[in-house]
């Protein structure tokens, strides 16, 4: 087994009643990670590259890691425990003291907007890959749902009008 962490691409969201869950893939194996409702909806502005009126939070923490002139390297999903992830964000700061790299604990959902706001890439740890099952199957249902038409929307209906 390879040591190596995994690079994995964010492939969807579906809602679920408690949040969403978030599907990340290598191309050949699919993992779901659930995140709360404010994260999943940030996520979903960035990775549609929708611009907010006003920064939220995850633009505040942007706009303050530019100001400190910090970028993101890369998001490690690193442990799995009690089925709750654990994630790490690498951060780079240089200036004219030198490359200083610092690597902070955080929500996996956070990391996995940042990343995505950054555009920067998201791996999972070769043991949290191991210990995950393989969801395509799920990613692969929600993309078809999603594509299905609704049977209660007809295209020939009129709208109803209250008289």
């Amino acid at each position: 087994m390879s040591t190596a962490p995994v690079e994995v691409e964010v492939k969807g969201l579906v809602p679920t009643p408690t949040g969403c869950g978030v599907f990340l893939s290598d191309g050949h194996k699919t993992i779901t990670i659930f995140v709360d409702h404010s994260v999943a909806a940030a996520i979903t502005m960035f990775l549609h590259g929708i611009k907010k009126p006003r920064p939220l939070t995850h633009d505040l923490i942007a706009n303050i890691m530019a100001g400190l002139d910090i970028r993101v390297q890369k998001v490690v999903i690193n442990d799995l425990q009690e089925d709750t992830f654990f994630a790490r964000l690498y951060l780079v700061q240089e200036n004219e003291l030198g490359r200083h790299v610092a690597e902070i604990d955080a929500r996996p959902s956070d990391s996995m907007a940042i990343a995505l706001q950054q555009r920067c890439p998201i791996y999972v740890a070769a043991t949290v890959w191991a210990q995950t099952e393989d969801m395509t199957w799920a990613l692969e249902q929600a993309q078809a749902n999603a594509q299905e038409p609704d049977p209660d929307d007809d295209p020939n209906d009129e709208p109803e009008v209250d008289p």
